[in-house]
């Protein structure tokens, strides 16, 4: 370790205690890495604060050694965003996990960052209450807002910067702002809500969030439809949005996928091009809505649709839903799973899934597509052996060749993933100037580039 590095473990040991601050190396290994296929580093040091006076303090001390900080909440991130390369600082914000106030007349919720969704669910359970963002992976709240999360019920309630009423951040010196309010609505000011959210930890230490929470559905139908292609599943996606029908998730899972979630989940489900639906609200509307979506489905070839309203079983549908990429790990060990996320305009979507289809089958790669189709997102997991250039080189490919036609077709290169170390590479050809935009943002609240360096956007010449 270098002398730097023994002046700040010394700096942050005088307010930690022992169990706060570590340079063990097992604890940073645990911290080197995210769920991507991309590299590891090791980061210096790890802290786990339990307030926001702590990592206050904590900033200021890797400020006064230009030290970079890495905010990590469970390491679920897939575009490398909590991997430590310039080393120094992670900040682990397990220990910050509390839910803080339930505002329930007000459909709010404040929490600090450490506190997964699941965690969350379960306190708002008692009020009648849920928190709507479902990306999946059982994410921390804090980093969910870093990378404006998205998931299954997003074509209803939103994404994650739809959620967010006010976050409590610490910027480079170590100064505490809120950036929003308790109110419906506010005309007042730049939206730092936004500037925040997504900003992956670039801007400043999220430690407190206000979130918008819903009420249980009083009712809740899923469904299960099969097609005979692609094609179909997703223009009768497009049909269902335009007929109006308020739709909770509607998710497309293509053959491959079916075939790797009945191995993993020990299902039975057709094996074909497959829509994963969800229904939310009172049970004489769901009934209209339920008969309305088998006569649009069936205008466009379903050959089978299933409907469930026992708990259990939508629970088993979801679950094999939200297994898939877990599905293809197990399914293919000794490799390293890469997951592509782009977002495309609705009337785009379906060429542009027949276009990653056909890329994946010319490279001769093993993947899957699935998305949240509802909202023109979608990904392709491949499975990868890292080892192997020649197919890392052809995934990279594949990756370059479905941005290419998103961002040709007015859409992003990132959907909800984020852009970390792995998607930098697009944000010139996706922003053009107003990349620049970005990057004076970034040089005025964090002048001396601690907070994550090098990621989102390039930063030339940082001095640690």
């Amino acid at each position: 370790m270098s002398l730097t590095v023994n002046h700040v473990f010394n700096d942050l040991k005088a307010f930690l205690k022992d169990h706060q601050v570590t340079m063990n190396k097992t604890m940073r290994v645990q911290h080197s890495h995210d769920e991507s296929y991309h590299k590891t580093s090791l980061p210096d040091v790890v802290v786990f604060p339990n307030s926001a006076d702590e990592v206050s303090k904590i900033v200021k001390v890797a400020s006064e050694h230009h030290t970079p900080i890495i905010p990590y909440g469970l390491g679920t991130s897939l575009e490398g965003h909590v991997i430590p390369y310039d080393h120094g600082i992670t900040i682990d914000f397990s220990k910050m996990n509390k839910v803080l106030e339930v505002r329930e007349k007000d459909f709010l919720v404040r929490v600090q960052p450490g506190i997964t969704r699941s965690q969350l669910n379960k306190e708002l359970k008692k009020y009648g209450l849920f928190f709507s963002v479902d990306p999946g992976a059982d994410a921390t709240l804090g980093g969910m807002a870093a990378t404006n999360a998205s998931g299954t019920t997003s074509v209803k309630y939103g994404v994650m910067r739809d959620q967010v009423h006010d976050l409590e951040v610490i910027l480079s010196d170590g100064q505490m702002i809120h950036t929003g309010n308790l109110a419906q609505k506010s005309s007042s000011g730049y939206h730092l809500n936004s500037l925040f959210v997504g900003s992956e930890g670039t801007l400043g230490c999220i430690t407190e969030l206000t979130l918008k929470v819903y009420g249980i559905p009083e009712h809740i139908v899923a469904a299960r439809a099969s097609f005979t292609s692609i094609d179909d599943a997703v223009e009768a996606v497009v049909s269902i949005l335009q007929a109006g029908v308020p739709i909770a998730r509607v998710e497309l899972v293509d053959e491959p996928s079916m075939k790797q979630a009945n191995l993993f989940s020990d299902t039975n489900y057709k094996e074909k091009p497959t829509l994963f639906l969800e229904f939310h609200g009172n049970e004489p509307g769901l009934n209209h809505d339920v008969e309305f979506t088998k006569e649009i489905v069936a205008d466009h070839l379903c050959e089978e649709i299933y409907f469930e309203e026992d708990n259990a079983a939508r629970n088993r549908l979801w679950e094999a839903r939200h297994n898939l990429a877990y599905a293809y790990i197990h399914g293919n060990p000794g490799k390293k799973l890469m997951v592509t996320d782009v977002c495309v305009p609705i009337s785009e979507l379906a060429g542009a899934i027949k276009h990653a289809r056909e890329k994946v089958n010319e490279l001769d790669l093993h993947g899957g597509i699935l998305g949240h189709v509802g909202d023109g997102n979608y990904h392709v997991l491949l499975m990868l052996n890292t080892n192997d250039a020649e197919e890392v080189k052809k995934a990279e490919q594949l990756n370059q060749q479905i941005v290419d036609y998103a961002l040709q077709r007015d859409g992003t290169c990132t959907g909800e993933h984020g852009v970390g170390i792995g998607k930098m590479k697009y944000q010139q050809k996706e922003h053009g100037q107003a990349l620049q935009v970005m990057e004076n943002i970034k040089s005025a609240l964090d002048s001396k580039r601690i907070f994550n360096p090098n990621k989102l956007i390039h930063q030339k010449g940082r001095s640690v």
